[in-house]
């Protein structure tokens, strides 16, 4: 397996690249908002993500990354089979709510929310998003900090493209950018 290394360099050209330094320019790239859920033997675990990517069509996979020290990432490393859905715009709310640190259960979190458990992966699925998927983890590779998840995607739940997308932009959450 070949690896690539990248060696960031500070904006002043100095090594080490400071911390801030990268989150700020990560900060200018747009980013789709999703909620990724899962079921595991205790409860339902659900996390934030900006980071859900298509990766290959044939077969179809995505990937997600997950801070390798959170609850989410270990009940992601037991259960399997998860879903994820991108929220609309007029979900912003649910993207700070299941980003809080020492969130509650998934369950007590959606549970005002118009949700559905997914029929492969029973995992809680909100509806009036963009698109939800079912998938089944088949890699999990450490980059750093997080893990890199490599999925399969087992079904499409739903689409609705009637809603925007919810996007971070800049720190800031907000509707599809127009053109």
């Amino acid at each position: 397996m070949r690896h690539v290394v990248f060696v960031l360099m500070s904006t002043s050209g100095s090594l080490p690249l400071q911390p801030y330094e990268f989150v700020d320019a990560m900060a200018q790239l747009p980013a789709a908002i999703s909620l990724v859920t899962l079921r595991d033997e205790l409860d339902d675990v659900v996390t934030t993500a900006s980071s859900l990517v298509s990766v290959s069509l044939q077969p179809a996979l995505i990937s997600i990354c997950t801070d390798q020290a959170s609850y989410f990432n270990e009940a992601l490393a037991q259960s399997p089979e998860w879903a994820v859905t991108v929220l609309s715009a007029t979900q912003r709310h649910l993207a700070g709510r299941c980003s809080a640190p020492g969130r509650p259960s998934a369950r007590l979190l959606l549970a005002e929310e118009p949700h559905h458990r997914g029929a492969h992966s029973a995992a809680l699925i909100v509806e009036q998003g963009v698109v939800a998927l079912e998938c089944r983890t088949i890699q999990r590779i450490q980059a750093g900090d997080h893990y890199v998840v490599i999925a399969e995607v087992i079904t499409v739940d739903y689409i609705n493209p009637a809603q925007e997308p919810l996007i971070r932009l800049r720190r800031t959450y907000r509707g599809a950018i127009k053109a």
